[in-house]
């Protein structure tokens, strides 16, 4: 993993986009969703697009937090790629997000939690840092761990 010592372009830090994006997992996600939240940053660091996981909500597989964000992102910057662009996501993501984010071309991708069971960025898999993929963006894991795992095991403990 890289370390998360660099800096959004805007002077903020890791931190505190952190907490955006735990802010919109706790806005946004339903009593069945879990609680995952993305920003995207732009490439002057100011947020382009925010969400969070809405698969049960939508009732469609593919509504995870990132990839609502990454279209949304696409709307308003009105292109698909989104070379410059930052994603900083609570969770890290899958594989069906991590190749979202390679064919998207971003940057950075900062997340918090680890995901032993369905990580793609370095856990289970390392989609993100593939060699035989055509873009490998920068990875900053473990950004807030504590704090985004808590999140995650709060709302587990609460559906059992």
């Amino acid at each position: 993993m890289t370390s998360a010592t660099s800096r959004p372009s805007n002077g903020a830090d890791w931190d505190q986009v952190m907490r955006q994006a735990m802010a919109v997992a706790r806005g946004t996600a339903s009593f069945a969703d879990v609680p995952v939240g993305a920003v995207v940053l732009g490439p002057d660091g100011e947020v382009v697009a925010a969400a969070g996981n809405e698969r049960e909500a939508r009732r469609d597989p593919t509504a995870h937090a990132e990839v609502i964000a990454l279209r949304a992102a696409g709307e308003k910057l009105g292109r698909w790629r989104l070379d410059g662009c930052t994603l900083v996501v609570t969770l890290e993501p899958c594989t069906m997000c991590a190749g979202a984010i390679v064919l998207a071309r971003l940057d950075r991708v900062v997340f918090g939690a680890y995901d032993a069971k369905a990580g793609a960025a370095g856990s289970l898999w390392d989609v993100l840092r593939d060699r035989r993929l055509n873009h490998r963006p920068e990875v900053l894991g473990g950004v807030l761990a504590d704090e985004t795992g808590a999140m995650l095991r709060d709302f587990f403990e609460g559906q059992r």
